[in-house]
């Protein structure tokens, strides 16, 4: 397996995938500072593709990625790549339709119980940061598996 087709494989994230595979970290650049700031977050995806939220409130992260959308995903679970990438913020129906999906637990044991504590969908949808992920390697958008959300 090339490094490419590990890349991809690691990003063919769906609803049984589970937490440690959607972990990632992510660096910003601080809206203020300009110096980088690396966090740990979740990716998800829905349709074909890739997106970061988090729980209802203010996020530093998504406040550095307004001030400036380029960032890097760093995957680090089965598969170690640096991947350049630009924050895309989403319309209503859009946003809708992730924030939904991502608080359907699938009845997955590792998520349901995280979701059942934490998923007003009316506060996620007025409240919860969310940002599409448009990675620069064209390869990556290209190979994007056609996998269900």
């Amino acid at each position: 397996m090339t490094v490419d087709e590990a890349v991809v494989r690691a990003l063919d994230i769906g609803p049984d995938s589970t937490t440690a595979e959607r972990t990632i970290d992510i660096t910003t650049l601080g809206r203020r500072s300009g110096t980088p700031h690396r966090i740990e977050i979740w990716i998800y995806r829905a349709g074909n593709r890739w997106y970061l939220s988090g729980s209802p409130g203010p996020r530093g992260w998504f406040a550095n990625l307004r001030a400036n959308p380029r960032f890097t995903v760093h995957l680090k679970h089965g598969v170690r790549a640096d991947l350049p990438a630009t924050a895309r913020f989403v319309d209503e129906p859009t946003r809708r339709e992730v924030i939904t999906a991502l608080l359907d637990p699938q009845d997955r044991p590792d998520v349901a119980g995280w979701a059942s504590e934490h998923q007003d969908l009316a506060e996620w949808l007025a409240r919860s940061p969310l940002v599409e992920i448009v990675f620069d390697d064209e390869r990556l958008r290209a190979a994007s598996p056609a996998r269900p959300g």
